[in-house]
Parts: structure tokens; sequence; C-alpha cells
């Protein structure tokens, strides 16, 4: 995937999510690794989400992750404590605020979908 295709999927799946009953503020930074390299960032403000394809200096914490992990993630197909706890995601800033993106993700309406595990 291309930094453009990871970001347009990021902001098209995190555009779904009802954040109007979550207050405060919250300011992620994320830092696509490898294949797509580049970052963007999402920011819940205001009971509104925006998805920005810069870096924000203001931020709160920095994700650092996959580009392919990072889609699983916020697509509801990777658990974010999951993924940090195996390495696949790495936190900078802090890990208090990390959880709380965990919010966000849980109020998405993916329409898509969700792939199905394979029974081994």
């Amino acid at each position: 995937m291309t930094y453009e295709e990871i970001f347009s999927k990021t902001k098209e799946i995190v555009m779904q999510s009802d954040v109007s009953n979550i207050d405060g503020h919250l300011a992620v930074q994320i830092n696509i690794e490898g294949e797509g390299e580049g970052a963007f960032y999402i920011e819940l403000k205001d009971r509104q989400v925006f998805v920005e394809p810069y870096e924000y200096h203001d931020r709160d914490c920095i994700f650092i992750i996959t580009g392919d992990n990072f889609i699983r993630l916020v697509n509801g197909e990777l658990d974010p404590v999951f993924a940090f706890t195996v390495g696949k995601l790495r936190i900078e800033g802090s890990i208090d605020k990390a959880l709380e993106f965990k919010n966000i993700i849980d109020t998405i309406k993916v329409t898509e979908p969700k792939t199905k595990k394979k029974k081994a």
C-alpha cells in the first residue's frame, strides 16, 4: 500500500466513528513505517474527529506501526492493546491518551464485512 492509500482508507474508516458522546481532546500522530511510510494524525476535538495528512506537533502520543497493521487496527481486526503487547505497535508519549484512542475505534461503524479468522 502507498502512503496515500493508507491515509485514504484510514480517513474513510475513522470518519464513520460516532464521537458525539466522547468529551475531551485527543491528538494521535500515526507514523507509518515500512511500505507506505509517512505520518498523519487523528484528532478528537469538540466531539468531532479529524484525520489530516501531516504531522501534529502538539500531539498526545505517537503510534508507530505498519500500514497494514494500522488499517487492521482501525477496522477493528487488531486490538490496540494486543498489538502493543506483541510489538506490532509502538507508542511514544502518553500511554493513557493512547488507550483513549480505543474509544474512537469502538465507535466506528464499519460498513465492510470484517475478515473472519480461519480456523486452524
